[in-house]
């Protein structure tokens, strides 16, 4: 499994009052994954190096 782009004690604080199942982490990991490497498609795209929030 690679590194996880997500910090589980922070998603608990988020979800407070539930609990959370020990696969969640790694599944939003992998989206956070993708929306990073579709930001960088838009940068790219857009001629650019830097990726911006407007890329999400």
């Amino acid at each position: 499994m690679a590194d996880s782009l997500v910090v589980k004690a922070k998603i608990k604080d988020v979800a407070k009052g539930y609990n959370v199942a020990g696969d969640f982490a790694d599944a939003l990991s992998d989206k956070v994954e993708a929306l990073v490497k579709e930001s960088c498609k838009r940068a790219e795209a857009n001629g650019r190096k830097t990726v911006m929030a407007k890329d999400l």
